[in-house]
C-alpha cells in the first residue's frame, strides 16, 4: 500500500483513512490515537481515545474524567486492530507514558514519533527504535546549533548555585508535565535530599507521577511560607510564574529556566533568566540525525519545527524526505516563559 494512502495530513491532523482514525488531532474527532499528554498533542472532546494508561491518566488530570466518550488503554508493545489496521504503541522517551504510534497495514509500516528524545530520562521509558518504511518525526530542535549537554551537568549547575548563594531562593521554571519531574529526579540522583517546593500548578501532575512509581522525594507546596523559610531552597514553577507577582514572595530569587531554548543566550537575556538550564524533552540535532541513520526508512516525513534543515540533511543521507508542515503543535511542550501561568495549571 502506498504510504500516503495509509496516512496523510488533514486539517485535523494525521489521518488514517483505512482505519478511520487520527494521530494527535488538533481538533475533536471521532477516533484518536494520542502519543502523549502535552496539550498540543492531547486534546479533550474526541469520541474515542487510544493511548497508554499513563497518558489517559494525564488527560483525566488535565481535562477531567469526561475528556472523551470512550477510552482504550494499551501497554507498550501491545498490538490492537482499528478497522483492520494494526496499531501498536512503543516508548518515545519524551514524558511519562509517551509513545510512538506504529501503524501497519497491507505490508506498509509507518511510525509516528510524536515528540521524542533519545537520552536517558529517569521518569519515563526510553525511546525504542522500530524499523519502518516511513518515519514521521518532529523537528523542534532540528538545527546543528542545538546540541543539548548532559542533563546531569545542567542540574549540577543548580546545585552549585545553591552552595554559592545559600541565602537566595532558587526559582526553577519548568513545564508542569515532564520537565519539572525530570529536573526533580536528576536532582535526587545527584544526592539532593531536601524538600523541593512546588507552585500549585505542579502539584497534581507530580502526585500522578508518584502514583505511577516515580519517586520524586519530599515535595511541599510553595505557598504559605515566609521569605526566610525558603531562603536557600528550590522552588519549581511554570516559567511564566517566575516573572509574575507570585515570585515576589521569595528571598532575592535566582531565576532559572529549564528549556532547550536556553541554548540561545539571547532568549535567556531577554527573559531575565539568571541561571539558564539547557534541558529539553525533545531530541537535539545529533539525536535526530542518528535516529534517521539507525532506522534508515524509505521515507522521512517531518511534522513540525525546523523542517527545512532536517529534510535537507535526510536527503543528503539518501532518504526521501518531505515536510508536512502540520499546524497546531508548539515548539517546546507548549511552554513559553511569557505564557500565562494558567496555561500550565490544568
Amino acid at each position: 500500500m502506498p504510504a500516503d494512502k495509509l496516512l496523510h495530513p488533514m486539517p485535523e491532523g494525521l489521518y488514517c483513512p483505512v482505519g478511520d482514525f487520527y494521530v494527535d488531532p488538533v481538533r475533536p474527532v471521532d477516533r484518536a490515537v494520542i502519543t502523549h499528554g502535552h496539550a498540543d498533542h492531547a486534546r479533550a472532546g474526541h469520541g474515542a481515545v487510544l493511548a497508554t494508561r499513563e497518558t489517559l491518566a494525564i488527560m483525566a488530570v488535565r481535562y477531567g474524567v469526561d475528556f472523551t466518550g470512550t477510552r482504550q488503554s494499551v501497554a507498550y508493545g501491545e498490538s490492537t486492530s482499528i478497522n483492520g489496521v494494526d496499531v501498536k504503541l512503543v516508548p518515545a522517551g519524551h514524558v511519562l507514558g509517551s509513545a510512538q504510534a506504529v501503524i501497519e497495514h497491507d505490508g506498509t509500516r509507518i511510525v509516528v514519533s510524536g515528540d521524542y528524545k533519545r537520552r536517558r530520562d529517569p521518569t519515563c521509558a526510553r525511546f525504542e527504535p522500530v524499523p519502518c518504511d516511513v518515519f514521521v518525526t518532529e523537528a523542534t530542535f532540528a538545527l546543528p546549533v542545538f546540541r543539548h549537554p548532559p542533563t546531569e551537568d545542567e542540574t549540577a549547575k543548580l546545585i552549585a548555585s545553591l552552595a554559592r548563594f545559600p541565602e537566595r531562593t532558587h526559582l526553577v521554571g519548568a513545564y508542569a508535565l515532564g520537565k519539572a519531574q525530570r529536573v526533580i529526579m536528576h536532582l535526587r540522583e545527584q544526592g539532593y535530599e531536601r524538600p523541593i517546593y512546588l507552585h500549585g500548578a505542579m502539584e497534581k501532575l507530580c502526585a500522578l507521577y508518584k502514583e505511577f512509581g516515580v519517586d520524586l522525594g519530599d515535595l511541599l507546596p510553595g505557598a504559605g511560607h515566609s521569605k526566610e523559610d525558603l531562603a536557600g531552597e528550590i522552588v519549581v514553577a511554570p516559567p511564566s510564574a517566575t516573572r509574575d507577582r507570585w515570585s515576589r514572595r521569595f528571598a532575592d530569587p535566582v531565576t532559572a529556566f529549564a528549556s532547550g531554548w536556553m541554548r540561545v543566550r539571547a532568549r535567556a537575556r531577554q527573559a531575565a533568566v539568571e541561571l539558564p538550564l539547557i534541558i529539553s524533552d525533545h531530541a537535539d540535532w545529533d539525536e535526530l540525525i542518528s535516529t534517521i541513520a539507525e532506522l534508515s526508512p524509505q521515507e522521512l516525513w517531518v511534522t513540525h519545527g525546523r523542517e527545512d534543515a532536517l529534510v535537507h540533511a535526510a536527503t543528503q543521507m539518501g532518504v526521501a524526505a518531505k515536510p508536512l508542515s502540520l499546524v497546531g503543535y508548539d515548539d517546546e511542550d507548549g511552554e513559553s516563559i511569557d505564557a500565562p501561568a494558567a496555561d500550565t495549571a490544568s
